[in-house]
């Protein structure tokens, strides 16, 4: 819709904007065709900026578009239902939420792991404003936990972690919830954010107990590995790779001397070979499984949750001894996971940053003080309810920019733009100067910085020496690109059959078929050309003036410059969250590494100046890039006009000369915003803040 329907809507009574919601919201149900669906959306999401109190009434009316199978289609009925909550609906819209995502369950539906994934982080949103419906979606949610959607699970255990903070009355129930269902958790990403939960709010004594309980049960017998001492260790052996017991149950299992079991192949080695992966039953935990296929991060997170729960089982446990052999099974733990990331049988050794973690948590359990037990217990808590506040008063922050943005001052003059003429305007034309008269009555910039800004975009296309000279005038819409060439024939002669011939590369396209002209000598003319634009790529236009003079009946040539369309007339900053980021960082195919290389010194100013030149949103919080370590990693997000998304992070160290190096790695889904951005991002680096 252009600037003159919205404005046209905008002066529409009550009762026809809500007949005409009423009537988009039936047509969403009864079309069949999903871009005509696209379309009507479209419209009820301007008539929601402009009339939110009447599609407020009709939230229950969009939210039928759920029914479509088109993922587009239910994402964008999302965003536009999201806005439209208020304390009056939040009940009815959560149950109908809730209903999508038990329907999520049947094997029915397409794709059901994304559209479980869209519709869990819809509720979150949901619980966030209004906290009251989180009793209601939070254990709904908890079922989800074992998916086998990693991302819809990670969205489930984070929307716990935050409720379990900001709402202490569920802690209780939500804690005993999570460890009834641990063992179902299967994905190597949620298990850590599950064992901090566990190791962080299991306070009463039956709930460190259970906690402890919960994770030896999941961690299976042990020890991991065990080394049989009858001959020297072989080259066989050392291929042994640790299986999950769902490729175990595909063997025959049989007893060791230890009382364990193991696979009938690893058996049979056994006897001519010392190392072993021991496989524990056929109903292993989960965590066993995971720490068998080489996850020591997952190890030490268990280490560390091990370690809270034993330090919090002394303040809430009166005999020592049971103490003392609490103890003992987590150090006995702790000890088998270093075994078994040292073995030759383990699939890589373990890493150096959780090998010194588990050290650490040995240490700590066998050498108690009262300053590291704070640390452990009270510290790691607090950061968390930091980072909880700060996401807040951010969000405040931004709506309350949002409610204080002026459109006018009282002491502006009032500019009656539909009094002046337009006739003879095209299309583009109107909207331009519909655009530039708002911006003059709410005082966006100046007649100078408008002069300015349009002498920016004016290319010249030849040379002050060629007999025609001709520069463009580029106008950059969302789908098109205007373009207004003006030709001076600076000859004495009559140019005939004049024509503009452009071409295209990349996704753009010409519109219109180029016309002859004739003209005077000495004149000038106005020729105007359209081009479609198909997607976010860096475009170049190109071509050629040719006319004919009356003394020599020969067609002459004149080559024009280039015109390239910057990406960033397409990309705005955008908004995700982590997981989200995460999500698409893991998925998008297209990467594009570019070195750092800029004579910029400062991190900080380096990160501000390619989100500058990027026009990028920086979505790592200011309170995890800010000092001076010598470190910055920070992820950038946008998103184009057509729905693409472009990924960036930034990863950057100071070297001993003072000198910035390192890495900006740029992914998307498409090739174009790869390269472009890749592009746009080393021809800018190297300028100053």
């Amino acid at each position: 819709m252009n600037v003159l329907g919205l404005l046209f809507l905008s002066r529409l009574p009550p009762t026809a904007i809500r007949a005409a919601a009423n009537t988009y919201c039936l047509l969403l149900l009864s079309q069949s065709d999903n871009n005509v669906k696209l379309i009507l959306l479209d419209r009820l999401s301007e008539l929601k900026s402009l009339h939110r109190d009447i599609m407020v009434e009709l939230i229950i009316d969009v939210l039928r578009a759920l029914s479509s199978p088109n993922l587009d289609i239910r994402k964008k009925t999302l965003d536009i239902a999201l806005d439209l909550i208020t304390h009056h609906n939040i009940n009815e819209v959560v149950q109908m939420l809730k209903k999508e995502v038990v329907k999520t369950q049947s094997g029915e539906l397409e794709k059901n792991g994304e559209y479980r994934q869209m519709l869990i982080q819809a509720i979150h949103a949901c619980a966030v404003k209004f906290p009251e419906v989180e009793s209601t979606v939070v254990h709904l949610l908890m079922d989800f936990l074992g998916d086998s959607n990693v991302a819809s699970a990670l969205d489930v255990i984070s929307f716990v972690r935050e409720i379990i903070e900001t709402n202490p009355k569920l802690r209780v129930s939500i804690i005993t919830r999570l460890l009834d269902t641990f063992y179902q958790i299967r994905a190597g990403k949620v298990c850590p954010c599950a064992l901090w939960i566990i190791g962080e709010y299991c306070l009463s004594f039956s709930e460190v107990e259970s906690g402890i309980s919960t994770i030896t049960q999941c961690l299976g017998e042990l020890p991991f590995y065990s080394v049989s001492e009858e001959s020297e260790p072989t080259e066989a052996s050392k291929k042994i790779q640790p299986t999950s017991s769902a490729m175990v149950s595909s063997r025959k299992p049989v007893i060791l001397a230890d009382g364990t079991y193991a696979t009938q192949s690893a058996a049979s080695e056994t006897t001519f070979s010392s190392p072993t992966v021991v496989q524990g039953s056929l109903a292993s935990g989960n965590l066993r499984a995971l720490l068998l296929t080489g996850d020591f991060f997952l190890g030490a997170v268990v280490a560390c949750t091990l370690t809270k729960l034993v330090l919090r089982l002394e303040e809430v446990q009166s005999s020592k001894t049971e103490v003392n052999k609490t103890v003992t099974q987590a150090l006995l733990i702790m000890v088998s996971m270093l075994q078994l990331g040292q073995s030759p049988a383990s699939p890589h050794p373990i890493d150096n940053d959780s090998y010194e973690r588990i050290v650490l948590c040995i240490k700590l359990l066998c050498h108690k003080n009262d300053g590291m037990k704070k640390i452990w217990l009270e510290s790691c808590r607090q950061s968390f309810v930091k980072m909880i506040s700060e996401k807040q008063l951010r969000e405040m922050a931004e709506l309350k920019a949002m409610a204080q943005t002026t459109n006018a001052q009282p002491d502006d003059l009032i500019d009656f733009f539909h009094l002046k003429s337009r006739k003879g305007m095209s299309q583009l034309e109107l909207e331009d100067q519909v655009q530039d008269d708002l911006k003059r009555a709410t005082g966006e910039f100046t007649k100078d910085e408008n002069d300015a800004n349009k002498l920016n975009r004016i290319l010249q296309l030849t040379g002050f020496s060629d007999p025609v000279y001709a520069e463009a005038y580029v106008t950059v819409h969302h789908y098109d690109i205007a373009l207004q060439v003006t030709v001076i024939n600076r000859t004495k002669e009559t140019l005939q059959n004049l024509c503009l011939e452009l071409a295209t590369m990349g996704d753009l396209k010409l519109v219109e078929r180029p016309q002859n002209y004739s003209l005077a000598p000495g004149t000038n003319m106005q020729i105007k050309a359209n081009i479609k634009v198909s997607s976010t790529e860096t475009g170049v236009i190109f071509g050629n003036i040719v006319y004919e003079t009356s003394n020599v009946m020969e067609r002459n040539v004149v080559v024009l410059n280039d015109i390239h369309i910057d990406i960033m007339d397409y990309i705005s900053p955008a908004v995700c969250t982590e997981v989200a980021f995460r999500t698409m960082w893991a998925e998008f195919e297209w990467e594009n590494k570019v070195a750092v290389n800029t004579t910029i010194q400062n991190e900080r100013k380096f990160l501000d100046h390619i989100i500058k030149s990027t026009n990028m949103k920086c979505l790592t919080p200011p309170s995890a890039i800010e000092g001076e370590c010598g470190f910055l990693s920070a992820n950038l997000y946008a998103k184009s006009v057509f729905g693409e998304d472009a990924l960036v992070n930034v990863s950057i160290e100071k070297q001993t000369d003072g000198a910035l190096s390192g890495y900006i790695r740029i992914r998307s889904k498409t090739q174009g915003i790869a390269l472009s951005l890749g592009d746009k991002i080393t021809l800018k680096q190297k300028g100053s803040s």
